[in-house]
């Protein structure tokens, strides 16, 4: 059976444009820095949620470790105060020692006389 095709398959031809600008070539990176605005590198870090558990993630800032923040509308009254006075800073407690001073000079005299 003979078939006449009235269209004609060609082939997928990918045609890549060559850039006029020599200077873009692989030791461009050597000489500075690639300027991008998304980078695609994205580092391994641990998440802890607010209810203590860890989710190991992808983030993209050098990060060891993020804690997202405690909702304190979901805590009782008392772990509430609890936490919201542990936020406070400290006062520092100083304790000033009277110290008795029975230094009498002139039972050192005989040291310094010629």
């Amino acid at each position: 059976m003979a078939c006449s095709a009235s269209w004609v398959v060609l082939p997928v031809v990918r045609s890549f444009a060559t850039s006029s600008r020599t200077d873009i070539n692989c030791h461009r990176a050597s000489i500075a820095r690639t300027g991008r605005l998304v980078y695609t590198r994205m580092y391994p870090t641990v998440l802890v949620q607010s209810d203590g558990s860890t989710v190991n993630i992808r983030y993209h800032e050098p990060r060891k470790i993020i804690k997202l923040p405690l909702d304190l509308t979901t805590l009782s009254e008392v772990e509430r105060k609890k936490r919201l006075l542990a936020r406070k800073p400290r006062v520092k407690v100083v304790i000033e020692e009277e110290i008795e001073d029975k230094f009498d000079v002139a039972n050192y005299e005989h040291l310094w006389k010629k």
